[in-house]
């Protein structure tokens, strides 16, 4: 099969998927185009993605699914016959059932799946936990995942059966519950940043809020949902947001101990 054109189509608040979406497309001649959903106005449409396009198609990880923030723009893609690897970013903990699921909504709304990743990236609430990922050893690996990718679809005379992944189909095994080392379960859906005295009132933080929940003429208001994606807390200059609940810091920190090991990207082909 001939590739026509190359996308990148991302979710990615705090950049880690943008790098990852980069890696996977910079190696191929074909023209490369970019659409990303990650900003409210974005998600009123949609690439204009055709038969004989491939998609890389990514979004982060959150409790162990496709974030359910999204699930409802999801449903309105349409996908028109292109071939589709789904690309899901996980921080350093694991992907449970994000990758499967992305696929099936791939799959249900228009795409053929080819391949599809894993990739572990600095986790949203943390900058130690999977440190700057992805870093060079893992742009080495999306590239030459990505070159195979283009020699098998070279190689396909016709369609093959949606990308067999890792992850439970149908129920997804539900979300994962942030808990202690007790099994006792925290509750953190509805913990907002705080601002602190460093603030310039700059807007970075209410430009960059992929729910559109910051006030742009007072940063320090909310009103919308947090969805806890580090976009503004990260991309701040000054550092002034910031998270003192105390369940929050402590799931921080548990997670912190618990994976501190470099987890490995997960390849399907």
């Amino acid at each position: 099969m001939k590739i026509s054109r190359v996308w990148k189509i991302y979710f990615s608040p705090t950049g880690t998927t943008k790098k990852v979406m980069d890696a996977l497309t910079s190696g191929f001649k074909e023209e490369v185009l970019e659409y990303d959903f990650t900003l409210p106005a974005a998600r009123q449409g949609f690439a204009d993605v055709d038969e004989g396009d491939l998609v890389f198609f990514g979004v982060p990880t959150y409790a162990g699914r496709v974030p359910n923030v999204l699930l409802k723009y999801l449903d309105t893609i349409k996908g028109n016959g292109a071939l589709a690897v789904p690309v899901v970013t996980f921080g350093n903990r694991n992907f449970d059932n994000s990758l499967i699921e992305l696929r099936d909504i791939l799959e249900k709304t228009g795409f053929h799946t080819v391949a599809g990743c894993a990739v572990s990236c600095e986790h949203s609430f943390s900058y130690t936990l999977g440190a700057s990922r992805p870093d060079l050893s893992d742009r080495v690996e999306l590239i030459n995942f990505a070159n195979q990718v283009r020699l098998k679809i070279i190689d396909m005379d016709e369609l093959c059966a949606p990308m067999e992944v890792d992850g439970i189909p149908e129920t997804y095994g539900g979300y994962y519950k942030p808990q202690d080392r007790n099994g006792n379960h925290i509750d953190i859906r509805k913990v907002i940043p705080k601002v602190s005295d460093a603030c310039t009132d700059c807007g970075i933080c209410a430009e960059v809020c992929p729910m559109g929940s910051i006030v742009a003429e007072d940063v320090r208001q909310m009103q919308g949902i947090c969805i806890k994606c580090g976009a503004c807390y990260k991309k701040c200059p000054e550092k002034a947001r910031y998270f003192d609940d105390p369940g929050y810091l402590y799931h921080k920190e548990e997670l912190e101990a618990m994976y501190e090991r470099r987890a490995e990207n997960k390849y399907f082909l």
